[in-house]
């Protein structure tokens, strides 16, 4: 058993809700962490650390609403490249975001130019209400990075986008290009990545590169 507050527990963590932001989020729903109930460790000879921890988890346009999960994180030994394996199981029903989805989807593919947007939120921490949903997608893929860049010695969180541009496409994929801020909690080192996210209402969200 670990105590949830010690700093691996945290970091296994927020690979959880990195990894569960890329798969369950969207312009609809993002999904935050409350409190980390419980968290143990298992040394795995020749394989790796593996964490297991019982989450409760928030929607942020709806903080009356919580979900509990489940959540294995299992790092791999000396490895710097391969991102953790991940195993999420969620109790519950998370909010149905289909109509929100809908809106926003044809929002976008009406707007006569594509958008561009920066600095999100700004220096006061605001975020303008046309630009919630965008918000939320970079959480998306700064969910995806969190997974794939992660270590034992890291927590990464989302700062800010710094920037993101609408791709018009030729199938029916809504593309964003984000250039992101990722705030690295340990060395507190601010790094910019670029990512590209495809999203459809139906298909949900994928990163391309």
């Amino acid at each position: 058993e670990l105590p949830p507050s010690q700093f691996p527990a945290s970091r296994a963590s927020a690979v959880a809700l990195g990894y569960l932001c890329y798969l369950r989020g969207g312009p609809g729903r993002g999904l935050q962490l409350r409190e980390l109930r419980r968290a143990r460790r298992q040394d795995i000879d020749d394989v790796g650390h593996k964490y297991y921890l019982e989450l409760e988890l928030e929607d942020v346009l709806d903080k009356a609403r919580t979900v509990s999960c489940t959540a294995e994180v299992l790092y791999h030994l000396g490895s710097k490249t391969s991102a953790p394996d991940v195993q999420v199981t969620v109790q519950g029903e998370l909010r149905s975001t289909e109509e929100a989805d809908q809106e926003f989807y044809n929002w976008i593919r009406s707007l006569e130019k594509e958008l561009v947007a920066e600095n999100i939120p700004d220096s006061h921490g605001n975020v303008p209400p046309e630009l919630e949903p965008i918000h939320l997608l970079a959480w998306v893929a700064s969910g995806y990075l969190i997974w794939q860049n992660s270590t034992e010695n890291t927590k990464f969180h989302l700062a800010q986008v710094k920037h993101v541009k609408q791709v018009k496409r030729s199938d029916e994929d809504l593309q964003f290009d984000y250039v992101v801020l990722l705030h690295e909690m340990v060395s507190q080192e601010v790094l910019p990545w670029q990512v590209t996210l495809l999203w459809h209402p139906q298909r949900g969200a994928r990163v391309s590169q």
